[in-house]
């Protein structure tokens, strides 16, 4: 039966898996992927490694060079190709303690001072969210990636996520905050839950909101992409922030858009080429202008971002609207905004008072077209002369 290799063999057999290499390839590949993040493999340690897997037959030199020379270039042998396999098999399988110097660290604090142990608790947050930010440039400077680099450096993401998110619960408790995620769409649910049935007035206050605008054709432009791509780098960069600035965390909200074109037809016509608009993502009321600004500039020193330049904050204060769910194909909503225009609106003596406004509750890229949730809303005010008909309106609202 073949010897269990330790994770040090077993990764540097990985790396000879991919492709043959020599030991200054090997450091600099354990560098780039942030492998050194959690295995002990230092540069002198790997030639070490190199000798004995050499010696247990796992490996051996692709040409008659000297094996102990640091430009020898190694390949897996056949019997070290079916240990690699093997026991990388047996490695996805198992399950095993991670941070366990950390966990003792926990385990001995009650014995320390309240204060001393939050302010590690706000160190290992800090050094976690460099880390983090480390990563993130790594994988960006490397694009693409191998599909197994790939998922290393998600893995380690998510690992990092995880530790800062039970360290900030930790810090919660011991500082006696409750950090219950603040949810927009709890908050104002009249306003995120409407029915598919039947059109619904409300009455929608000034809202804070991270935006970009734009033009043209959201299916096509590039640049509707990379707003979108700014938007929700900005949002969960706020996100995390807002647990350390103002102690209180948050679920980020729905993507909304507002759409607007010379011919209010254009829309129920489908011409898609001739719309502009401006997509965005809702804030709690507690975030700042020097919030989003701090954001921006942190979203961006992380990765390439093309619009992040022009994500701004605004204030929208809509009033009296009418809104619906619509559940299908964003291109099948055209018979739902010619009830809305055509019928439902001259009923009632409306006019637009506002951009066409769509808010996104399902994921695009997760779900099939067929189930996609989108409330469609409109702000109107009364065409009629008659004050009163304004004052029935809003007095048919639900509270």
């Amino acid at each position: 039966m073949a010897d269990q290799l330790t994770d040090a063999e077993l990764t540097l057999l990985g790396l000879l898996l991919e492709r043959p290499r020599h030991g200054y390839e090997l450091d600099r590949t354990i560098e780039e992927r942030g492998i050194r993040e959690w295995t002990s493999l230092g540069f002198s340690s790997i030639y070490y490694l190199l000798d004995k897997l050499a010696r247990k037959g796992l490996i051996e030199p692709t040409t008659s060079a000297e094996p102990r020379s640091r430009r020898t270039t190694y390949r897996l042998t056949t019997e070290g190709n079916a240990q690699a396999t093997s026991q990388t098999l047996d490695a996805i399988d198992t399950l095993s303690p991670i941070r366990v110097r950390a966990l003792i660290g926990i385990a001995n604090s009650p014995d320390l001072g309240v204060p001393q142990v939050t302010d590690r608790l706000r160190s290992r947050i800090t050094r976690l969210r460099t880390q983090l930010d480390v990563l993130h440039t790594r994988s960006h400077e490397q694009s693409p990636l191998p599909d197994q680099a790939v998922a290393l450096f998600s893995y380690s993401e998510a690992m990092i996520l995880a530790d800062i998110h039970w360290t900030e619960e930790l810090l919660a408790r011991h500082k006696g905050i409750s950090m219950d995620k603040y949810d927009i769409k709890k908050a104002f649910k009249e306003l995120y839950a409407p029915t598919r049935k039947e059109f619904s007035l409300v009455n929608v206050p000034s809202l804070n909101y991270i935006a970009v605008d734009g033009h043209g054709n959201p299916n096509a432009s590039p640049e509707y992409v990379a707003a979108v791509e700014a938007l929700y780098a900005t949002a969960y960069t706020i996100k995390f922030a807002s647990k350390n600035t103002h102690d209180r965390d948050f679920v980020v909200a729905p993507l909304e858009g507002l759409w607007r074109a010379s011919d209010m037809n254009s829309f129920t016509a489908g011409d898609k080429d001739s719309w502009n608009w401006t997509m965005m993502i809702v804030q709690p009321e507690w975030i700042t202008a020097a919030d989003i600004e701090h954001a921006c500039a942190a979203a961006s020193a992380k990765k390439a971002l093309p619009a992040i330049d022009r994500v701004h904050p605004i204030t929208l204060t809509e009033g009296l609207s009418v809104q619906i769910l619509h559940i299908g194909s964003y291109d099948d909503e055209a018979p739902t905004l010619a009830r809305l225009h055509d019928e439902f609106m001259p009923e009632h003596e409306l006019e637009f008072n506002g951009d066409h406004h769509e808010i996104y509750l399902s994921d695009a890229r997760k779900s099939a077209p067929e189930k996609l949730r989108t409330i469609i809303r409109q702000p109107v005010r009364s065409a009629s002369a008659d004050p009163s008909m304004s004052i029935s309106l809003r007095s048919g609202l639900s509270d």
